[in-house]
């Protein structure tokens, strides 16, 4: 699929991966939504970047784990560019806890959790497949983690619900198959501002990896767009780690 004169929704697109995939999106000629909950700012600016660069972009505020926002999200992003041909489900948010200590990841942790990173991801897929469905095309990229798969991670409710957006990109590929494509993008460390405060953390285990570095959000971003451009690709967890998981 060429991403030229393409629709695209972001969601968490203010800042992280969301905003270079935002960037990368425009950079391939399409228009882009830019979703965000709390980032107003990043999300202004992400936008702004992109207008300036001769591209079209617009911000849409919505909580993604809340169907009645997520819709009007869609409804809204395809209203003004007046169809939606790309999804990339990137919104998500962990709480660090860990991994043996069961008794703090309490259910209120689990279920915001799962609001958003499972059910935010359902609910934008959702929306969005009658506009793709009646273009008779479209793709949909999910944002997991390496976690998901190894079962490690800033919390184990985090890891679960990772693993619950793998089985859900397999799933939603069944469901939304032939028009819409949907695949999942699974990365390793990523160095976003989640490290903030632990780049000494960051800079050692990079130090440990195959390629010894780690992900910047430029590279997880290519990645998303190469995906979106492969027509005979879905219901694949592609990772991307520097080797992390080798």
């Amino acid at each position: 699929m060429n991403l030229q004169h393409k629709t695209a929704l972001v969601t968490g697109g203010g800042t992280g991966i969301g905003r270079a995939a935002c960037l990368a999106l425009a950079k391939r000629g399409a228009a882009v939504a830019v979703n965000y909950l709390r980032s107003k700012a990043e999300a202004e600016e992400t936008a702004e970047l992109i207008t300036k660069a001769g591209g079209r972009a617009i911000t849409i505020q919505a909580d993604v784990s809340i169907d009645k926002e997520a819709r009007s999200l869609v409804s809204e992003a395809a209203k003004e560019f007046g169809s939606l041909d790309l999804l990339v489900n990137n919104a998500s948010i962990t709480k660090h806890i860990p991994l043996g200590d069961l008794e703090s990841a309490h259910d209120d942790v689990w279920d915001k959790l799962f609001a958003v990173n499972v059910k935010g991801m359902f609910h934008c897929a959702r929306a969005a497949a009658p506009y793709m469905k009646k273009n008779k095309t479209g793709a949909i990229v999910n944002v997991g983690s390496i976690a998901g798969t190894t079962g490690a991670g800033s919390s184990l409710p985090y890891a679960v619900s990772k693993a619950a957006v793998h089985g859900l990109t397999k799933s939603l590929a069944h469901a939304l198959a032939p028009e819409i494509r949907v695949c999942c993008v699974a990365p390793g460390a990523v160095a976003t501002r989640g490290w903030a405060g632990r780049e000494e953390t960051m800079h050692r285990l990079a130090g440990h990896l195959p390629l010894e570095r780690i992900s910047a959000p430029e590279d997880i971003a290519e990645l998303i767009c190469s995906v979106l451009e492969q027509e005979a690709m879905t219901g694949q967890i592609i990772t991307a780690d520097c080797g992390q998981t080798l």
